[in-house]
């Protein structure tokens, strides 16, 4: 958190609980519904979790929101997992307990001995020769918790190699983590967009920290207007919902290098065919498949 951040006396958050086999599809509707990653928390002694998003001013959900977030509870229902009846909560927090209360859940991540994201607080120390990230959650944030972010960190140590320049472009950057995941990993050049300005700037922040602001560019774009021509990059990430990943497929596509790999994922594993058909019918194959939950990611090379 920036000095601007932790001076202020408190944040606000919405919160919801629902069973834990919903709780991934409820992250992802709030993240879509509300513009910024969205958090969860999993008391297994009752057997649900609290997913919630934070919020620097007191947030106004609209009638029309809640129709839309009704729809969305509707929509896993259908899916066929347990919601129950999910209510919305709106508290005003004291920054101080949102805090530690980070403190309490996030842990430091390892890609095998490639890779260690930690936040500042903790003391673990990286192995010889592995790149450490420090990232600590934000309110808006993207801290390799998430399934089908920690499937893209994972294909992207897997498709490293070593001594080669490898140009890798993240569409949807988000917190900047896979930016910065690929820069400390030798990716060059790395270029990372994403459609909302407050990301581009936590984006910004999160690499100066890190000491990788001058091996990545960071802009603001809409993938649905993203040029098709330009570079073409080796390595793709692309964290979106499955009908942005269809509708852009050949904008995503035609930046692609000749030998590269699209890494795809945020898609619920019942819409994964669907992807999937749409890049086999651009020439591409599928080459790794992951299914975690209720989320499904995959790696697409050309044929």
């Amino acid at each position: 958190m920036n000095a601007s951040m932790t001076s202020r006396k408190s944040v606000w958050r919405i919160t919801v609980k629902v069973p834990t086999e919903a709780e991934d599809a409820v992250v992802e509707l709030f993240t879509r519904h509300f513009g910024d990653a969205a958090s969860s928390y999993v008391d297994f002694e009752t057997n649900f979790a609290s997913v919630t998003v934070y919020f620097e001013k007191k947030p106004r959900i609209s009638p029309t929101q809640r129709a839309e977030l009704a729809a969305g509870f509707k929509r896993i229902r259908e899916c066929g997992l347990e919601i129950g009846r999910p209510k919305l909560s709106v508290r005003k927090l004291p920054r101080q307990d949102w805090a530690e209360s980070w403190k309490r859940h996030f842990h430091p991540i390892e890609i095998g001995s490639a890779l260690l994201i930690k936040p500042s607080w903790s003391r673990k120390r990286p192995l010889k020769g592995q790149p450490a990230i420090i990232l600590d959650p934000g309110l808006s944030f993207g801290t390799g918790q998430h399934p089908t972010t920690a499937f893209c960190l994972r294909e992207l140590v897997a498709r490293r190699n070593p001594g080669t320049e490898q140009a890798f472009l993240d569409i949807g950057t988000g917190s900047g983590i896979l930016a910065i995941a690929a820069a400390r990993l030798g990716y060059w050049p790395a270029d990372a967009f994403d459609f909302d300005p407050e990301a581009i700037r936590v984006a910004l922040a999160n690499a100066k920290r890190n000491r990788v602001l001058n091996k990545i560019h960071f802009f603001e774009q809409n993938v649905t207007k993203f040029s098709r021509v330009g570079p073409k990059y080796s390595v793709i990430c692309a964290n979106l919902i499955s009908n942005l990943l269809i509708s852009a497929r050949d904008r995503i596509w035609a930046r692609l290098a000749p030998v590269g790999v699209v890494i795809v994922a945020g898609i619920l594993k019942m819409e994964f065919n669907g992807v999937q058909r749409a890049y086999e019918e651009a020439g591409l194959r599928l080459v790794e498949n992951k299914v975690q939950n209720e989320w499904q990611s995959g790696s697409f090379a050309r044929k």
